[in-house]
Parts: structure tokens; C-alpha cells; sequence
């Protein structure tokens, strides 16, 4: 008699059990705990977020966050089963539709914060720039690596249009954290693409001019940079109250739900939930978030270093420099190492298209590093040069 095949068996063909037998588990493992913990901090930052905003319901931002963190999971699980022709095709889709959106932003687009960059409806907001950017990363990676078949095609100079269509997008918003986002991974996915180093320093030389020139045309970025090297002569309320926050936390904090400081912290159930992290569960919780975080990039990074196919190498390990760059960001700010930026921490910021993006990256990076026949054979110079 033929043996049952089981639910979750290594005879299970069907489309979850190849699934499961050929994802990255520590990598799964470490997104669902990041998923997990992100839902858990929400409810100890929700009742002093919702009391300063004068809402009724202490866990208003709670519940909104545990209906994303459900959202953020089915996005990883079904992106995660798809193919590399799969993905080329839903981040050609996405990043079309995303950058649609954000053409219409400064014409239906909800304004705060000196910003244009959600679309509001039915009580939700929308930021597409959120999506974009490993739409993009998959595009730039796949063009990458079809200029280096040699075939005519020119990879290099689409994937550059389709980088500077979203940086004007980006910075006309304006949103220059997530401009500077972008252009590091986007960098990184060039330089590992094989490029001439001739190459890599004039557009590092180029980024570097372009960063320095956003000093003088965006006002908000001087202030911030002025706030950061001159803090006595300016308003750094948010910031100092964050840092209190974080030492006050010392290393075991002050317990669930037992945050002072973070109740005067206008931002921290977005922007500096890290904070609010550290007054409650102390140092100890908060290098746990890091280990987590820096452990699914360093992973990431190895597991596409093994890749043989070029587009799924690079574009790969894009998606986790992406990931990388901005959990370092987060916490850079929150410990005032850098000028503050709007930037949410992977799965642990309150925020719906922060969530659901984050869940779409990850699960790109997923299903790109999947033990398919043939993905990790070993191969003479993988990643090949430009002509």
C-alpha cells in the first residue's frame, strides 16, 4: 500500500507544502516574531497616542494595527509562493500604479506636516511611496541584469529613468527621507550588479551633490540639520523627550503598559514607537528588535550572495539593504545620531502602508531566495560585468 502523504510532509506537492520546503525558515521565523512584536508594542503606545489626539477608544491605534499586521502576513505568505517571473510582473504593476498615485498626490493628495504624501479614503491613508520602492528595486535589479546579457537592451539607462521618475515624485511631496532611502538601495543594487567601478564613484560622487544641494532648496532640511549640530538654539522637544524616554527605560524598563516619558512624545506610535519600546521593556527588548532586524538583512544578504541567477541575486539582495537601511535609520534617530527623518521602523511603526509595504518587501525577498532547483548552484562569476 502507498504510504499517506501528510499535510506539511516532504511528499506534500501541493502549493503550501512546496512552500514550506522551500522558503527560508529562520528568515520566516524572525518576520513573523518582528510582525508579532510590532501588534504587541502597539498596545502599550496606543493609549498615549489615542489620549493626546482626544480619541475616544485608548486602542484605536491598536486594533488598526493588529487588522494590518493580519493584512502584512497574507501579503508575505501569497507574495512569498510567487515565481521570479511572478514578481517581475507584479512590481512592473505596482510600481506603474504607484507612481500614478503619486502624479495625483498634489492635486487629491492629504496634506500634514508640511507634506503631500497620503491618499486619503474611508478613513485609511494610503502612501504609495511605500510600495514603490521595492517595486523599483525589482525593476532596477531585473534591468541590471539584462543589460549584462548583452542583447541590447538597455538596462542601465531604464533603470535610471525609472530611479529619477521617482526621486522628482519624492522630493515634489517633499520626502526626503525616503528619497535618500531609495537612492542607498538603489546604489547598493548597482554596485552588486557588477558594474565598473568607474561607475559606482561617479554615482556616489553624484548622490553626494545631490544630497548636499537638498540643504539649500528644502527649508525643512535645514532646520532639521541646524537642530541636530546646534540643539540649544532650537525646538527639540520630540528628540530629547524620545531619549529621556529611552533612558528611563534602563534594562528591563518600567513594564508593559508603564511608559511615562512616551506619553509626551507626539510621534510614538509611528516615528518613535522605538522609544516608547525601550521606556517599557528596557535595553534588553530593544537589542532584541536590533538582533532581529540586523539578523533578517545579514541573512538576506548571505542567502542572495548564494543565488546563481543574476536578477535574483541582486534584486534580492536589494530588498534587504532596503529593509536594513531603514530599521537603521529608525533607530538612528531615536538615539539622535542622525538628523530626525519620517521614517517607520519595519513592522513596529504604527502605519498601515508601512505594514502592508514592508510585508510586500519581504516577501518579495522570500520567494526570491526559495530553494528552487537550480537556484543556489554554485556558477563561475555569477554576477557578470559591463561591457
Amino acid at each position: 500500500m502507498k504510504p499517506q502523504s501528510y499535510a506539511f510532509s516532504r511528499t506534500d506537492r501541493s502549493k503550501l507544502g512546496v512552500w514550506w520546503w522551500t522558503v527560508d525558515h529562520p528568515l520566516l521565523a524572525a518576520t513573523a516574531i518582528l510582525m508579532v512584536l510590532g501588534v504587541m508594542l502597539s498596545f502599550g503606545n496606543s493609549p498615549a497616542a489615542a489620549a493626546r489626539m482626544n480619541l475616544p477608544d485608548p486602542f484605536h491605534f491598536a486594533v488598526r494595527q493588529c487588522l494590518f499586521g493580519l493584512g502584512g502576513a497574507a501579503i508575505v505568505l501569497c507574495v512569498s509562493m510567487m515565481s521570479p517571473r511572478g514578481i517581475k510582473r507584479a512590481a512592473v504593476a505596482i510600481y506603474i500604479v504607484s507612481i500614478l498615485i503619486m502624479l495625483a498626490l498634489p492635486f487629491l493628495g492629504h496634506h500634514a506636516k508640511g507634506a503631500t504624501r497620503w491618499l486619503q479614503f474611508g478613513g485609511f491613508s494610503l502612501q504609495p511611496s511605500e510600495f514603490m520602492k521595492p517595486a523599483l528595486m525589482i525593476i532596477a535589479s531585473w534591468m541590471f541584469a539584462e543589460a549584462q546579457k548583452g542583447e541590447g537592451v538597455p538596462g542601465v539607462s531604464i533603470a535610471f529613468v525609472l530611479y529619477g521618475m521617482a526621486v522628482v515624485l519624492l522630493l515634489l511631496q517633499p520626502d526626503v527621507g525616503q528619497t535618500v532611502l531609495i537612492t542607498i538601495a538603489f546604489g547598493a543594487a548597482f554596485f552588486m550588479a557588477g558594474v565598473p567601478f568607474a561607475w559606482i564613484v561617479g554615482l556616489g560622487a553624484t548622490a553626494i551633490a545631490g544630497l548636499m544641494s537638498l540643504y539649500f532648496v528644502f527649508g525643512h532640511v535645514a532646520e532639521r540639520v541646524h537642530k541636530f549640530l546646534s540643539p540649544e538654539t532650537a525646538d527639540t522637544q520630540q528628540i530629547d523627550r524620545a531619549q529621556a524616554a529611552i533612558a528611563a527605560g534602563g534594562l528591563f524598563g518600567r513594564g508593559p503598559g508603564e511608559g511615562i516619558l512616551k506619553r509626551q512624545i507626539p510621534d510614538v506610535q509611528t516615528d518613535f514607537a522605538y522609544s516608547g519600546a525601550a521606556e517599557e521593556y528596557g535595553l534588553l527588548f530593544s537589542l532584541l528588535l536590533i538582533t532581529l532586524l540586523g539578523f533578517i538583512v545579514i541573512r538576506g544578504l548571505y542567502k542572495s550572495m548564494k543565488l546563481s541567477d543574476p536578477f535574483e541575486q541582486v534584486s534580492a539582495a536589494a530588498l534587504f539593504v532596503l529593509v536594513g537601511q531603514q530599521a537603521f535609520i529608525n533607530v538612528a534617530v531615536n538615539l539622535k545620531m542622525i538628523p530626525t527623518k519620517g521614517m517607520t521602523l519595519p513592522f513596529i511603526s504604527y502605519g498601515g502602508s508601512s505594514m502592508l509595504a514592508m510585508g510586500l518587501t519581504l516577501g518579495m525577498a522570500l520567494a526570491l531566495t526559495r530553494k528552487r532547483p537550480g537556484a543556489y548552484n554554485v556558477v563561475e562569476n555569477p554576477v557578470g560585468a559591463y561591457a
